[in-house]
């Protein structure tokens, strides 16, 4: 899922209009909503079941 990119740099500088973003920053963010992800599905899965939730994040 490493890949999978969910962040668009556009929306990030939408989100914080004073500042510049780094190049780096989408990466960054992408890397910790994988994770975020990752676990909240985990969590589910332990809860036996196959749906995402808002609880799980």
């Amino acid at each position: 899922m490493a890949d999978l990119d969910l962040i668009i740099k556009s929306k990030i500088k939408s989100a914080v209009p004073d500042l510049s973003v780094a190049g780096d920053v989408p990466e960054a963010l992408n890397n910790k909503v994988i994770k975020i992800l990752e676990e909240a599905a985990m969590r589910a899965k332990l809860n036996g079941r196959r749906t995402l939730q808002a609880r799980d994040l």
